[in-house]
């Protein structure tokens, strides 16, 4: 038995679905839409009954959306980016060739911006607009066509594409430097996790052959730059990226306690690296398209 056509399915049900999903509650969708809860809810029934599966489970007050519509959720987001994308693009010339690109600040830094010169002669015509954030942005909220993260390629319903790696070496002060001798010392040691990541000293740790136990002095980081001046400063053991951390070993502002090739055989899914991740929608503009060609092309090690 073949499922319901699209035709039977009304699109303004489907806007009321995913507004739902985003806020979490039929009353936080039905202030946002200006509408009643009952409004909501009965879209939400009509959806249900065409669809002939469960979208959320009541439970008093509260509901929680079901397996079923987590997955669909993915597929209604991305038709209604590209239908926002399809108009923005046709309505306002000049949005065509504009490219909203927003880049992890580390990246852009150390990586983006030296080459950006390079642009207007890869992509002729294009606009580029340039916004960094620490974390994955909400594309159309934001207005975003592109973005480059750090992270472990978890992004499954966007296209990815991994730019370069980005190794860590495990690094701390000289004077803390002299209170370790073997990796099992980590366990007596403030380490300083980046909130991105809260889970990458378990795979060090693993990788390093520790037991790991929750420890008592953590220090979480929203930023790689401040991760780096709080292992310099002596607070704690830092996960430093090599690119930096090389540096600062040369200098003598940091000691790797167990060698700068400590890690560097760990498995490729648990090192991370900066990714360019957008819409699979946003890949059809020309310009878009021309611009992320020309990022992967580059070599950014």
């Amino acid at each position: 038995m073949q499922g319901p056509s699209i035709r039977m399915l009304p699109l303004n049900a489907l806007r009321v679905f995913w507004v739902v999903i985003r806020k979490g509650s039929f009353r936080s969708a039905a202030d946002d839409m200006l509408v009643t809860p009952q409004a909501v809810s009965q879209q939400i029934k009509l959806l249900e009954d065409i669809l002939n599966v469960p979208l959320f489970e009541r439970k008093g007050r509260v509901i929680e959306p079901t397996e079923q519509a987590i997955l669909l959720s993915h597929f209604v987001q991305a038709g209604f980016d590209e239908f926002a994308e399809g108009v923005r693009r046709v309505t306002n010339a000049t949005y065509r060739n504009r490219i909203n690109l927003n880049v992890s600040p580390y990246f852009a830094t150390r990586y983006l911006i030296s080459r950006l010169g390079n642009i207007q002669e890869a992509v002729p015509g294009a606009d580029l607009r340039l916004t960094t954030m620490v974390d994955l942005p909400d594309f159309a909220a934001d207005e975003v066509d592109v973005s480059i993260q750090w992270g472990f390629d978890t992004w499954k319903e966007y296209d990815t594409s991994l730019l370069v790696r980005d190794p860590k070496i495990i690094c701390c002060s000289p004077a803390l430097a002299e209170k370790i001798r073997q990796p099992s010392d980590l366990s007596n040691m403030t380490l300083l996790h980046p909130v991105l990541s809260r889970d990458l000293w378990l795979k060090v740790l693993n990788h390093l052959g520790v037991e790991y136990h929750d420890p008592e002095r953590v220090i979480e980081f929203q930023d790689a730059a401040t991760m780096r001046r709080g292992t310099i400063s002596g607070i704690g053991v830092g996960l430093i990226s090599k690119i930096d951390a090389l540096d600062d070993l040369q200098m003598g502002k940091l000691v790797a306690p167990f060698g700068v090739h400590a890690l560097q055989d760990m498995d490729e899914k648990d090192t991370p690296g900066f990714y360019l991740i957008l819409p699979k929608a946003h890949r059809r503009v020309k310009t878009i398209a021309a611009f992320c060609n020309w990022i992967v092309s580059q070599d950014w090690d």
